[in-house]
């Protein structure tokens, strides 16, 4: 586990910093949800966070605490952007989140076989069939990315939330 953590880290398009920023916004943006009692209890969260930009996804009840859970997130230090992807619904069962597992796994080894893609720097977060894409990308790459993830099986449908370097 160590051993690939420094090899992806030795090929990541972040910085040192950004990759030390990025667990710590995570770390601390969960802190803070679950100290939110109504959150914690109803709602099903996810934070992932990219070059300090963070993507919320999950469910939430209310319209209310969606919008609590990004309000939360954006007072965490050091984020830049938040991208709140909560659909407003019931926490998804074990089963779909099961599913959401299989369904990133399949995606990430499609994108680290494809010659043309650096997959290493780009992250795939799932939720309920939907694939979300982060990372720093050239165009070309993030859309030969986007076309590799939509024709995996089980993807309803795929949002980029890339960074572009040209």
């Amino acid at each position: 586990g160590g051993a690939v953590a420094g090899a992806s880290a030795a090929v990541d398009r972040r910085t040192t910093g950004a990759l030390v920023e990025d667990e710590s916004i995570e770390l601390k943006a969960v802190r803070a949800i679950m100290t939110d009692k109504d959150l914690n209890a109803q709602a099903h969260l996810n934070v992932t966070s990219y070059n300090t930009v963070v993507l919320l996804t999950g469910e939430a009840p209310t319209e209310e605490l969606r919008k609590r859970a990004e309000q939360i997130v954006h007072g965490v230090d050091k984020v830049s952007t938040v991208h709140n992807e909560i659909n407003i619904a019931a926490p998804s069962s074990m089963m779909t989140r099961s599913s959401d597992t299989v369904i990133t796994s399949k995606v990430k080894t499609k994108l680290l076989a494809d010659k043309n893609i650096e997959g290493v720097n780009i992250k795939v977060v799932t939720e309920n069939g939907v694939v979300y894409l982060m990372g720093i990308a050239k165009r070309a790459e993030a859309e030969l990315a986007t076309e590799v993830a939509r024709q995996t099986g089980g993807v309803q449908k795929v949002v980029k939330v890339f960074q572009y370097t040209d």
